[in-house]
C-alpha cells in the first residue's frame, strides 16, 4: 500500500530541504564536483556513441579524456590570454571612444560645446569612470577566478571526478533505479526522463549553440578587422544561452564599435550588421531546431529567474546547479498539474457523474 500524499509530500520536501541546506553549507567546498558532474553529464552521450562504435567504457572515457586535456591546453595557451588581453584593451579604449562620441555629438549638436551642460560633464566623465570601474571589475574577477579555480581545481579535482563519474556514470544511474521506492518508480523514472532530456536540449544542444556561435562571431569580426573582435564574440557566444540575449548584446556592442571605428565606411558596419544577421538565421534555421530541439520547458524568463535566485542564496555553486534545478521544477510543475486536471479538485463531482 503506497504512502499517503499527505505523507509522501512530507518525505519529499524533507529531501529537497537537506538538499538546500547541504548546497548553501558546503558552498564552494563541493563546486569542483558539481563541474565535474556537469562535465561526466555533457560527455556521457560522446561515451556512448563510442561504446556504440565497439570501445569499452574505459577505452571511450580515456579517448574523450585525452580530446578534453588537448582542448584544454589549447584554450589555456592561446584563446585565454587573447581573450584577457583583448578585455583589458576595450576597458582602455572606453575613454577614447566616449570622447569621439562627445566629439561627434558636438558636432551635430553644436549647444553641447557649453562646458557647463550637464551633459558635457557627464561625457567627459564617462570615459574615466568606466575606464576606472572596468578594471576594477576586471581584477576582481581575475581575482575571484584565481581564487575559487585555483592550480588544483582544474588540474587535479575536476577532471578527476569528470573521469571516475564518466567511467561509472552507467553504473550510477542504475544503483540510483534500484533504490527508487517501488510503488514510484515508474513515475520517478518518467519525470527523470522528462528532466533529462530538458536538461539534454537545453544544456548540451544549447552550449553547443553557443560555442559555435562564439566562433563564428569572433572569427568573422576579426575577419572585417574590428578591433576587440574576439572579445565580442565572446560575449555574445557566452549570452546566447539566454535566448535572444546574445545577439541583442553582442550586435548592440559589435555595431556601436563598427560605427566608431569605421565611420564614413559604411559598407563596413553594414558587414557587422549582417554577421549577426547571418548568425540570427543560422542560430533559428538550423542550429537550434537540429540540437536544441522543440519546446525543452526552459522559458527565458524563467531561467533568468533561477539564475538570478541560485546566484544570490549559493553564489557561483547556485549558478552551476539553477538550470538542472529549474528544468526538474518546471517538469515537477507540469506534472503536478497534470494530477490536478485529473484529479476531483478540478473536475469536480458533476463531470465526474457525468462520465
Amino acid at each position: 500500500m503506497a504512502l499517503p500524499v499527505r505523507d509522501q509530500i512530507k518525505y519529499w520536501g524533507i529531501a529537497a530541504a537537506v538538499f538546500f541546506l547541504v548546497l548553501w553549507m558546503l558552498g564552494n567546498v563541493i563546486m569542483p564536483f558539481l563541474l565535474g558532474a556537469a562535465i561526466a553529464y555533457f560527455l556521457d552521450p560522446v561515451a556512448d556513441r563510442l561504446e556504440r562504435l565497439g570501445l569499452s567504457r574505459a577505452a571511450a572515457t580515456g579517448v574523450i579524456t585525452v580530446l578534453a586535456f588537448l582542448l584544454f591546453v589549447v584554450l589555456a595557451l592561446v584563446i585565454v590570454p587573447m581573450l584577457v588581453a583583448q578585455t583589458a584593451a576595450a576597458i582602455e579604449a572606453v575613454p577614447q571612444i566616449a570622447k569621439n562620441l562627445q566629439n561627434f555629438l558636438t558636432e551635430r549638436f553644436p549647444d553641447l560645446g557649453n562646458a557647463n551642460s550637464a551633459l558635457r560633464k557627464s561625457l567627459d566623465t564617462l570615459g574615466t569612470t568606466i575606464q576606472s570601474r572596468g578594471g576594477e571589475v576586471l581584477n576582481a574577477v581575475l581575482a575571484s577566478f584565481s581564487g575559487l579555480f585555483n592550480t588544483l581545481i582544474l588540474m587535479v579535482v575536476v577532471p578527476v571526478v569528470a573521469f571516475y563519474l564518466l567511467l561509472d556514470w552507467d553504473r550510477m544511474v542504475a544503483r540510483i533505479d534500484a533504490l527508487l521506492p517501488r510503488d514510484h518508480a515508474p513515475v520517478i523514472r518518467r519525470l527523470a526522463l522528462e528532466i533529462d532530456r530538458t536538461l539534454a536540449g537545453f544544456v548540451r544542444g544549447q552550449g553547443t549553440v553557443c560555442l559555435i556561435l562564439g566562433t563564428f562571431y569572433a572569427v568573422a569580426l576579426a575577419l572585417v578587422g574590428l578591433n576587440f573582435g574576439l572579445f565580442v564574440g565572446f560575449v555574445a557566444g557566452a549570452l546566447t544561452f539566454i535566448p535572444y540575449v546574445g545577439a541583442l548584446v553582442g550586435g548592440l556592442l559589435a555595431i556601436g564599435l563598427a560605427m566608431f571605428q569605421f565611420w564614413g565606411q559604411w559598407w563596413w558596419i553594414v558587414a557587422v550588421w549582417a554577421i549577426f544577421q547571418l548568425g540570427q538565421f543560422v542560430e533559428g534555421n538550423i542550429l537550434s531546431p537540429k540540437l536544441v530541439g522543440g519546446q525543452v520547458g526552459l522559458h527565458p524568463v524563467w531561467l533568468l529567474f533561477a539564475l538570478s535566485a541560485f546566484g544570490a542564496l549559493f553564489g557561483f555553486v547556485g549558478l552551476l546547479v539553477a538550470v538542472p534545478v529549474a528544468a526538474a521544477l518546471g517538469v515537477i510543475t507540469r506534472f503536478a498539474i497534470e494530477q490536478y486536471q485529473g484529479g476531483l479538485l478540478y473536475r469536480g463531482l458533476s463531470e465526474t457523474d457525468e462520465s
